[in-house]
């Protein structure tokens, strides 16, 4: 178990006094698929984009355990679930792979606006006919002098609609190859890429995302993370960011959630009982106890190994598997207990179930878990 040191302890309660006011308004934002700047400027203010980036370009330089034990809290104590994927989405999807791969000139020229928010990040991978399966993409990068000419779609981009600067994955490469990837930070304003009008979506809905179209789009060869070919790894070191900070928020929403239900569950009385003396609604609450902990157990124990730079590829793929899942067990169990009042939208308890079901989609869908796993099973 990690012993948080006492300015760990504080740094992460620096931070919970924002919660109240991330958390204000969002089930009506959430009703109305809103991504508010004002509560982006709130997030911009508290400093949380800044956690795991170097102070010579204005972050905090934690590491990725203490960013972690931070968005936990957030997981917990922020109920704006789209705003919080929305601002792990910017730390891990543009400022972890530009501060990590990016040349001097790069980090120069994003890193202050990563770390203050200025320029919201976003990355591009998923495709119309390439969702989980990145190997198979199709959006092409045509060497042509000293720049790449971008052709293709992207489509299901969180962050897409708002976002200012864009980690683009593209074939410059065989199909199949992984060293035909590489991976370029794409402004929002380049010639030949146009952003698309958000799409409605079932949950996460105050975190807007959108399809990208690249027609002719040049971009400058100094604008490749990297090298050329490089991109299958980088995206495999961004992807172990995503899963382990997206998903440890994740284990703070259960904790919260497991916190209402076994005070509802202790409360509410039934046939002149607390429904928590019923063995159905015990059970509930104690897979939900299970839930949590063997989750956040996975999460921290694969950080550590990723930290020392250990082979994780099959912890991250359990990690991610069991988390996710146990949300949604989490959040169904919630509609359950609460009856009439988990269907309803003013307690929130609807929304975290469909968020909560996203996560079994991105970052690799569920079956693509089982599938790697088995696969290194030697299946």
């Amino acid at each position: 178990m990690i012993k948080w040191s006492e300015e760990q302890q504080e740094l992460r309660k620096s931070f919970s006094r924002w919660h109240e006011a991330f958390s204000a308004g969002h089930i009506e934002h959430d009703r109305d698929s809103v991504f508010s700047r004002e509560k982006w400027d709130l997030v911009r203010e508290s400093g949380l984009l800044r956690l795991p980036f170097d102070e010579r370009w204005g972050g905090l330089g934690q590491d990725l355990l203490t960013t972690m034990y931070v968005l936990e809290d957030l997981g917990y104590g922020c109920r704006n679930g789209g705003l919080n994927f929305s601002a792990a989405t910017h730390i891990v999807s543009a400022g972890i792979p530009v501060q990590r791969f990016g040349s001097t000139d790069l980090k120069q020229r994003y890193m202050a606006r990563i770390c203050d928010g200025a320029s919201i990040g976003a990355h591009a991978i998923t495709e119309p006919d390439a969702g989980s399966d990145a190997m198979s993409m199709r959006t092409t990068a045509t060497a042509e002098g000293d720049s790449f000419v971008l052709d293709g779609r992207k489509s299901f981009i969180s962050n897409g609609p708002v976002a200012d600067l864009f980690v683009v994955y593209a074939r410059t490469g065989t199909s199949g190859d992984f060293r035909g990837i590489t991976a370029f930070a794409v402004e929002r304003e380049t010639p030949g890429f146009t952003v698309g009008q958000p799409v409605e979506k079932m949950g996460l809905k105050t975190s807007p995302f959108c399809e990208l179209t690249f027609d002719g789009c040049r971009v400058p060869g100094a604008n490749v993370l990297g090298r050329p070919g490089s991109g299958f790894f980088i995206l495999e070191y961004v992807l172990a960011w995503e899963i382990l900070c997206l998903f440890v928020m994740a284990v703070g929403e259960m904790q919260h959630r497991l916190e209402r239900c076994l005070d509802h569950a202790k409360n509410r009385r039934q046939f002149g009982q607390p429904i928590g003396s019923f063995q159905s609604v015990a059970d509930k609450i104690v897979d939900g106890k299970i839930g949590v902990e063997t989750s956040r157990k996975w999460l921290y124990d694969t950080a550590e190994r990723h930290a020392n730079r250990e082979n994780v590829t099959m912890d991250i793929a359990i990690a991610k598997l069991l988390t996710s899942e146990a949300n949604v067990a989490s959040a169904m169990a919630a509609v359950q207990l609460f009856g009439g009042r988990g269907y309803v939208t003013e307690y929130g308890l609807e929304k975290d179930l469909r968020n909560a079901i996203a996560g079994t989609i991105y970052s690799g869908t569920s079956e693509l878990q089982r599938r790697r796993i088995a696969t290194m099973l030697g299946l």
